[in-house]
């Protein structure tokens, strides 16, 4: 039997499934509640907000905290640059400065001149035991996506560990798959980010492995009367512009397949596929006209031929959802 728990965490929806025992589902919600309290940017006394105050001065972290930094180095280095999780400042800067129901609802704050210079090493340094961090004056850490892809990573780890025979953890589209050899992969539905309320783009399958979206029509905010989003290009130090309307990734873990859909936006269409090549990773482009691009390994996640989107328009079938056509009287 598949038992499944629903609450908000991280600042978005969480969803965890297990087919096992339910008991293991409560102990998963804690810990994903605990390292909301370490990584949130919205939480004064967490551990990232104590470093992103300490002006350059190293600051005590734990393990959970010290892997988190490992992994977003990692990301930063794989990606050449186009994953940034130290654009804090810039992201504030757009008007993100508040937790995103509130600025949904409010706006985002006044623009600020922020600007951290492009290039240089990266801003971040975790001591050789991993105790202490710290982050250079002018940067600012924001865990963002790496954090829920990793959380899901940990979690999913953890109640493989407890017995479970599948689980899957979905932290807001940031999600990691367990499944034994002898049970059926998960189901995951990619959403048409022209119309996320109307049937889904297509149905993937995953085992043991990561997945991941990012798209810049959902995150999105007015300024100053100019609509923003959250998905901040270090090139420019300013919300991205991309030939992309989304991107979905599937990669060994959740934190890399965040990464590399993050960084994949950030490209054009052939620098992004090829990306995911260099990295073992799969997925699919969604381009702003509503069309498919398929990366090279999808096959086996697909639950139909790829020939059935050939000459698909997702934009097309929004709005087509969404016209009525009035007849003669």
């Amino acid at each position: 039997m598949i038992w499944n728990l629903r609450f908000r965490a991280m600042g978005t929806r969480a969803h965890l499934l297990v087919e096992g025992e339910p008991e293991s589902l409560p102990p998963a919600c804690r810990r994903i509640e605990r390292l909301e309290r370490l990584w949130s940017r919205f939480i004064a006394d967490s551990e990232v907000s104590r470093l992103n105050r300490a002006g350059g001065t190293a600051v005590p972290v734990s393990p959970e905290t010290a892997e988190l930094l490992r992994r977003a180095e990692e990301g930063w280095r794989m990606t050449g640059g186009l994953f940034d999780p130290t654009l804090l400042n810039e992201l504030i800067a757009a008007g993100y400065d508040r937790d995103f129901d509130e600025v949904r609802e409010h706006g985002g704050g006044p623009a600020q001149a922020t600007r951290r210079p492009a290039g240089g090493d990266y801003p971040v340094t975790l001591d050789d035991a991993g105790s202490t961090a710290s982050i250079a004056a002018e940067a600012g850490f924001d865990s963002g996506g790496v954090g829920k892809g990793l959380a899901a990573d940990m979690v999913a780890e953890s109640l493989a560990s407890d017995g479970a025979a599948r689980a899957l953890v979905n932290l807001g589209g940031d999600l990691r798959a367990i499944a034994g050899p002898d049970r059926k992969p998960w189901k995951v539905d990619v959403d048409n980010p022209f119309d996320r309320a109307g049937p889904a783009a297509l149905t993937l399958e995953i085992a043991n492995r990561g997945l991941a979206t990012t798209t810049s029509l959902v995150r999105r905010w007015r300024q100053g009367g100019e609509e923003r989003h959250h998905l901040i290009d270090p090139r420019t130090g300013r919300p991205a512009e991309s030939p992309l309307a989304s991107v979905t990734v599937i990669a060994a873990h959740g934190w890399q397949a965040e990464v590399l859909a993050k960084a994949a936006f950030l490209s054009p269409p052939a620098d992004a596929l090829q990306l995911l090549a260099d990295n073992a990773a799969t997925g699919l482009l969604i381009d702003s006209e509503g069309r498919i691009h398929l990366a090279p390994g999808i096959e086996p996640h697909l639950t139909l031929p790829p020939r059935a989107l050939d000459n698909v328009s997702l934009k097309d079938r929004a709005l087509g959802a969404k016209t009525k056509i009035r007849l003669p009287r």
